[in-house]
Order: structure tokens, then sequence, then C-alpha cells
């Protein structure tokens, strides 16, 4: 009888790579509508001018490698990384900085090492990284949150991005950079004479963070992703602020509550640190991974330069990724740990 010849794998996954990516893109949108909620529209000129310039980036750089247009843009990983990068940029942000952004997270990032699948480093925040260090001051500039200022309306966010010397915006510290230059107040000072403090963390971040939280959790039911890599992140950000809390001082690095519910963390471990492809994927792998991001963000926002610190506390670890599955990877059956037989 004659066997049939089908080369490896037989097995198949019920998820397809665009299937993935579309699930992740309606997993963000929860935490979208309370940015602009909260933040107005800027969030969403951001994602929608930043998805026009990658898709045609894409596309050149396809088209200049001989690719299929139609095969690699059907699978939505250049819209979720666009996506990604235009919810970590502050609303309101010039058109020509969101598509510097665009242009090092597709080309440079992702093109150059030859497309998904090959990228050692989390694009976006390739892209977010590169913009913080090279423009400072449009990256910081933070819209303050509803009820602290007016929010703008979608015409003056569309003049913010496209006619920005039109647009005289206001700018506010954000609660992790206020914590971070705290001069000698104690915490319940700080908290009672800050505006931009709410019950939790700052107004507008704790119910970001939260909506966040439950495009993520929605991900895992989905199990588009394990839980291991956001449950070491969270559990090592919320053990080192622990540690570090120092009750009411002025020394105070912050409540693990604070931490959690501040800036990018939800996001970053939810829709960052997932990455599939920059990430380790042993499972010991990911709760190594999850907890030296964790560590990181927590040490670089209370001790370094930047108050949030997800993007480099996340390429640092991509950086270490092909090192921690190395020395994470399950014993082969029948096998010792020394890689003799059992």
């Amino acid at each position: 009888m004659a066997l049939m010849r089908v080369s490896s794998p037989h097995a198949h996954g019920s998820y397809s790579t665009g299937m993935v990516m579309r699930q992740v893109l309606l997993a963000t949108v929860p935490g979208v509508f309370v940015l602009t909620l909260f933040f107005g529209f800027g969030t969403l000129v951001n994602v929608a001018w930043a998805c026009l310039v990658g898709i045609a980036l894409e596309s050149l750089a396809l088209f200049l490698r001989g690719r299929s247009l139609t095969f690699y843009l059907k699978d939505c990983s250049a819209l979720v990384t666009c996506v990604l990068l235009g919810i970590a940029l502050p609303p309101y942000a010039p058109w020509w900085l969101i598509a510097v952004g665009v242009a090092a997270a597709v080309l440079m990032a992702k093109q150059l090492y030859g497309g998904l699948g090959y990228n050692p480093f989390n694009p976006a925040m390739v892209g977010y990284v590169v913009l913080l260090i090279s423009f400072p001051v449009q990256m910081t500039a933070w819209a303050p949150p509803r009820g602290l200022a007016d929010v703008p309306n979608l015409w003056e966010a569309l003049q913010a991005c496209f006619l920005p010397a039109q647009f005289d915006g206001v700018t506010m510290a954000t609660p992790l950079d206020i914590l971070r230059q705290n001069q000698g107040l104690l915490m319940e000072d700080l908290w009672a004479q800050t505006p931009q403090f709410g019950r939790w963390a700052g107004i507008g971040w704790e119910w970001v963070n939260l909506a966040f939280l439950a495009g993520g959790l929605w991900l895992l039911y989905r199990r588009i992703f394990t839980w291991h890599a956001p449950v070491a992140m969270l559990g090592s950000l919320a053990l080192m602020s622990a540690l570090f809390y120092a009750g009411g001082s002025s020394s105070s690095g912050g409540s693990p509550l604070f931490h959690l519910l501040s800036g990018a963390t939800m996001f970053g471990a939810f829709f960052i640190i997932t990455d599939p492809v920059s990430s380790a994927v042993s499972v010991r792998g990911r709760l190594v991974f999850g907890a030296l991001i964790g560590v990181l963000v927590y040490l670089i926002r209370v001790w370094g330069n930047y108050p949030d610190a997800v993007a480099f506390a996340v390429l640092i670890a991509n950086f270490a990724a092909p090192f921690i599955d190395h020395y994470t990877q399950p014993r082969v059956y029948g096998h010792g740990k020394s890689g003799g037989t059992g």
C-alpha cells in the first residue's frame, strides 16, 4: 500500500497570522475609546495618519523587494505596528513626527530585517524610542485630561497634526513625571497639591490602563497569547514598587497600584511584550522575559531619566530574549540536564 508523502508539520493552528492581528486590533478599541474620552481626538488622528503612512511604506518596501503586496499586506502586521505606535505617541503630535516614527518602525525595525518573523526588536517600540531620543520636547508634550482643561475637538486635533503652527495647545506633565521630580513633599501633600492625580493614579490614566487591561484579558480568553509574560511583568513591577514604596515619605517611588495604573503599564503588558517574534518563546522564558521588563520599568521610572520606561525596558529585554530562551529550554524527554540520556 502506497503511503502519502506529506512533509511536516502535519498539525495546523486554528488562528492565521491575519486573524491574530485582527484580534489584537479589535482588543485596542476599549483603550483607544477611553484615551479619546479623556484626551480628545488626538489619538484617533495619530492612529489614522500612522496607518496611512505605514501601509504606503510597507507597500513600497514590498515592491522594492519583489514581494507580493496582497499576500503580505493582508496579514495586517503593518497595521498593528502603526496602531500601537499611534496609541503610544502623545495626542496632537505633528504629522512629520508620526511619519518619522512609522518609517523607523516599518522600514528600519521590520523590513530591513526581512519582514514579519525576522525582526529581533518590537517595531512599534523601536519607532517610539527613535522619536523619544531625537525629539524629546515633542514626545513629552502630553495634553491634560478632561476636567483639567478643555479637550480639543476633531477639527482642532486635525489642525494640531497637519497645521501645528495654527494650533495653540496646552500641555501638562504626566503623574509619573511629577512623582519622579518630587523634591521633598510627602506623598499626601504631593497628591493634594497636584490636580493631575486621581484616586489611584493620574486622572484619566487609571481608566486608560483598566481599558487596556480589559482588552488584554479578552485576548487571553481568545488564547491569542499565554498569561506568562503579562503576569510576570505586572507581578515584578508590583513587587518592586512594594519593596521601595516607603509609605508616604518624600522618597517613595509610588505605590504598586499607582505604577500598575499609570503610563503604558497595561498597554505594554498585553499589547507590546506579547509580540511572539521579539519576545522569549519558552514557557519559563516568557516568565523571565516579563519579570525582567517589570523590574526595568520600575528602575527607569524611579531612578532613570524617563518617566515612563516601557519602550526602553522592552527593547533591552528583546536583546536578552535569545539568551533567555537558550537557558530556559525544556528538557528533551529521555535526556538529563547534561544532555545525556536518562
